[in-house]
């Protein structure tokens, strides 16, 4: 049963402050590709553009934003089956059960209103929210070894995926 805390609803412009507020704190942004301001800047305003079609999420805590999430929509036809996906959630939010309510309602919200059969994530080695992704349901279907060089140590990527037909 989930918190009666948390309510998701679709991602308005007015939250990207919040994203941009998550992804500035270094130990988040360990787990991101973004390096500098202009790089934060520019993922939240692709990130919260996907509200214009629908497909990103944002979950409140007693009306604050508290966590995020987008469906990386493809516009091809023959790759419409299948999404890959973004999830942030508050450090102070952590632990509550939002990472899970926000990984319940991207799923209904990708199968059901998009059609999407595969959802995919790609996370990197040694970031703790694996274990949720994997709680969930998904599996890892590869790695890229040497995806991000940050402060000279290479950090692998790992792909997962989750079917939801």
């Amino acid at each position: 049963m989930r918190n009666k805390a948390i309510e998701i609803r679709p991602t308005q412009e007015e939250d990207a402050p919040f994203l941009a507020k998550w992804l500035m704190d270094p130990a988040v942004l360990r787990w991101f590709p973004m390096q500098d301001q202009r790089e934060i800047d520019d993922a939240v305003r692709i990130w919260v553009g996907y509200h214009r079609i629908g497909s990103a999420l944002t979950a409140t805590w007693e009306g604050e934003p508290c966590g995020m999430s987008t469906l990386y929509i493809q516009p091809f036809k023959k790759l419409a089956h299948t999404c890959l996906f973004s999830i942030i959630v508050g450090e102070e939010y952590r632990g509550k059960g939002v990472g899970l309510a926000i990984l319940e309602e991207v799923s209904a919200l990708a199968k059901n209103r998009f059609h999407i059969e595969t959802l995919h994530l790609e996370v990197y080695d040694g970031n703790p929210a694996r274990r949720l992704y994997e709680r969930f349901g998904f599996v890892e279907y590869g790695r890229q070894p040497h995806f991000i060089k940050d402060h000279g140590e290479f950090i692998a990527k790992v792909f997962m995926q989750k079917q939801l037909v």
